[in-house]
């Protein structure tokens, strides 16, 4: 794993979506008590077409934890961090981001319809404000989302991230396409929120930063290590 941990780490650095600085700051209402419940997950066999992939896979989460799950590629934890997502108990909010940001955005939408919250005047200037803020231009600001560069489509994102009122943040390989400018920011934002973090990443500095528990997955289960234990075996 160690191999594969240096390659995911040379591609973050090789491929930035962007050049530019992103600036986010979560709301503060997004506070998890710290005897919260969020989920408590069992799973006797992961598979995936057919193929077992891991078995006697058990996950409790209580309270604001930032948990990152890691493994080989293929060994199925994307897969895994969407059934957990079925299981975050229903009165908790939560906000799910995949690897791939169009997957759960309307991109026929424009920038400005993704981010507004009504249809008032006052919050089509408030929007145009803030995507103005975010270099976005009069003709980006109209253009579908699946238009704008993958870089501005990150903003978008991250904007809705934040903007919500959201306790738990589901969230796969999230500093994944971010520039080196932009990775800073996000992984402060995300270490400073107050609600609980389940993500999958092979970021060492989103590792050493954010997260305070680290879970391998692999075929005989899914289990913790010390991140102390994890850069010393992995890294």
């Amino acid at each position: 794993m160690g191999k594969r941990f240096e390659k995911e780490e040379e591609n973050l650095t090789k491929r930035p979506d962007f050049e530019e600085s992103i600036s986010i700051k979560f709301n503060k209402e997004n506070i998890l008590p710290n005897g919260k419940k969020v989920l408590e997950f069992k799973l006797d066999e992961l598979i995936i077409e057919d193929k077992v992939l891991s078995k006697d896979i058990y996950l409790e989460i209580t309270g604001p934890k930032k948990i990152c799950i890691v493994g080989d590629n293929g060994v199925g934890k994307t897969t895994l961090i969407r059934k957990i997502l079925k299981e975050i108990k229903r009165d908790v909010s939560y906000f799910y981001m995949s690897q791939n940001y169009l997957e759960t955005m309307d991109s026929s939408m424009t920038a400005i319809d993704y981010l507004k919250k009504d249809e008032t005047k006052n919050e089509n200037t408030r929007v145009r404000t803030y995507l103005g803020s975010l270099k976005f231009t009069k003709e980006e600001m109209e253009r579908p989302i699946f238009k704008l560069s993958g870089g501005q489509v990150a903003k978008l994102f991250f904007s809705n991230m934040t903007s919500g009122e959201f306790q738990v943040l589901v969230i796969d390989e999230p500093t994944r396409n971010l520039s080196p400018l932009s990775g800073p920011e996000i992984r402060n934002a995300l270490k400073n929120f107050s609600g609980c973090i389940i993500s999958i990443s092979h970021d060492r500095k989103y590792l050493e930063e954010v997260v305070d528990h680290i879970y391998i997955l692999d075929k005989e289960g899914l289990k913790e290590i010390s991140k102390k234990k994890y850069f010393e075996k992995y890294i």
